[in-house]
């Protein structure tokens, strides 16, 4: 659904998590890394129009809390009244609970 345009912030978690994707992905291929970076920011960007095209997170269940993927990677994020912020950029085979725990851990 297409509404009005929001700024879209990454938290500096998601930013963290988004370099060690990439750097990870170089190690093999420094190609497919910058193709992901660019499929990344590019998914992000999006967002501030299409704000709510991504599903809502089944683990946490909240209307908020959305996400789309992008290729194997959970690009989590929350819709805010005027901000889309990207909470987490997560492999799709890594566990969402210890994540989800380690967050309530350090916060």
């Amino acid at each position: 659904m297409a509404g009005r345009r929001r700024e879209v912030i990454w938290t500096l978690q998601a930013q963290a998590m988004l370099d060690a994707a990439i750097s990870y992905i170089a190690e093999d291929s420094l190609p497919a890394a910058r193709r992901m970076l660019e499929r990344a920011l590019e998914a992000a960007a999006s967002l501030a129009i299409l704000s709510e095209r991504g599903r809502i997170v089944p683990e946490m269940e909240m209307p908020a809390i959305r996400e789309i993927f992008v290729g194997r990677y959970r690009l989590i994020y929350e819709v805010r009244e005027t901000t889309i912020e990207v909470l987490v950029f997560l492999h799709g085979a890594r566990d969402f609970a210890r994540w989800q725990q380690s967050v309530k851990e350090s916060g």
